[in-house]
């Protein structure tokens, strides 16, 4: 029997914080809430500060409501306090870099579900990682299922296998992906997730902001990782050896498991409320190569990887503005991608940026995204 974690749980009213919270309701005896987090959604918030009763939290409005006996922290503040063993930051876009980055410094396991933080600033996070001796462990069920496969490995990979859903649209002409509604690219097939998160999961930038944060999880080059289509979405990911062996992690496709991994490592845990697969049900189990040229956001996101330096924090910043553009009904969903491109091609990077200049290649790529969106292209 493991020893009570405290856990800091940002982003708590987002899709993967409530379900984080789900497996701690499932596994009471194993963690306390100490913190919590969320952005706008004050009233569930409110609900799970009644429920859990955390020492800390954080409300991103104006005007935060007072609560007995809960000291309200900024998210840095809880992610780096003493009084917490594990973060997990589940906050989405580029609000989760500056906690990750305090989670570091402080020591901390974090069990990291934001995948800009590491595309952004992989470098620092994982430098500052290593320096104070804290773990990132990931909570995206692709990375999770790498992680998994390499356990008890010690020989060279050859190449990380990244599986993707194909999101909604997979097999669309481009005269469809025209026509694409908000409605429509927010019901993914296989998973439960975010707004924005389920916007790049349709575009897929989604898999490609995680090629990136395999390339700093792994510390293998961009160029070793290897996009499949996968519509099942059991197979999460795979890892192939230089023997030309490969090994793949498969579940039901549910996040409560990746989350459950990371929070209980290195134990496996029975958990009744977790679906499991029916090998009756699976008839079959396809891979294809993704295609490039009908989804450019995965192929912007793997060229921005190969050019590392202030590419990637601009690539970040240029979706996050695109989707929540697209998400207003003021661009169409193919328009995201062009957004991006124009960007990106407008961008002088740094090779080696600082943390500061991280934060003004999002500052300038935020603005320009939103002028170039007003002058209609």
């Amino acid at each position: 029997m493991g020893n009570i974690v405290r856990l800091a749980v940002l982003g708590s009213t987002g899709s993967i914080g409530q379900q984080t919270l789900e497996v701690v309701r499932a596994l009471p005896h194993r963690f306390c809430i100490v913190g919590l987090a969320a952005g706008k959604n004050i009233s569930l918030l409110s609900q799970q500060i009644d429920e859990f009763k955390p020492r800390f939290a954080y409300y991103q409005g104006k005007k935060s409501p007072a609560y007995p006996d809960c000291q309200l922290l900024s998210a840095e503040e809880i992610a780096g306090h003493p009084e917490i063993d594990t973060v997990v930051i589940a906050t989405p876009g580029r609000a989760g870099l500056m906690p990750t980055l305090a989670a570091v410094k402080a020591g901390k396991t974090v069990a990291l579900a934001n995948k800009e933080s590491l595309v952004m600033a992989g470098e620092i996070i994982t430098s500052q990682a290593k320096k104070n001796k804290a773990r990132i462990l990931p909570v995206d069920s692709e990375h999770s299922a790498i992680w998994q496969c390499l356990q008890g490995e010690k020989e060279k990979v050859s190449q990380l296998i990244l599986t993707a859903s194909g999101g909604p649209f997979y097999g669309y002409s481009p005269a469809r992906l025209e026509k694409v509604s908000v409605q429509q690219a927010l019901k993914h097939p296989s998973w439960r997730m975010g707004r924005k998160v389920t916007i790049d999961s349709a575009t897929l930038m989604n898999k490609g902001l995680e090629v990136i944060e395999a390339h700093w999880l792994f510390n293998i080059a961009v160029d070793s990782i290897r996009v499949l289509i996968h519509p099942q979405s059991i197979v999460h990911s795979m890892v192939e050896f230089t023997d030309g062996s490969v090994k793949a992690q498969l579940s039901y496709p549910d996040m409560r498991l990746p989350i459950q991994y990371a929070l209980t490592y290195p134990e496996r845990l029975p958990n009744l409320q977790l679906p499991r697969l029916d090998w009756g049900n699976i008839s079959q189990l396809t891979f294809e190569p993704a295609d490039l040229d009908a989804f450019p956001c995965l192929k912007l996101a793997i060229e921005a990887g190969k050019k590392g330096g202030t590419y990637p924090a601009v690539l970040c910043a240029a979706d996050e503005v695109a989707v929540d553009l697209f998400l207003s009904q003021r661009i169409k969903f193919t328009a995201i991608a062009c957004l991006i491109e124009e960007i990106l091609g407008h961008h002088q990077a740094t090779a080696q940026p600082s943390l500061s200049q991280i934060i003004a290649a999002d500052h300038w790529a935020r603005q320009k995204v939103l002028k170039l969106a007003g002058a209609g292209l």
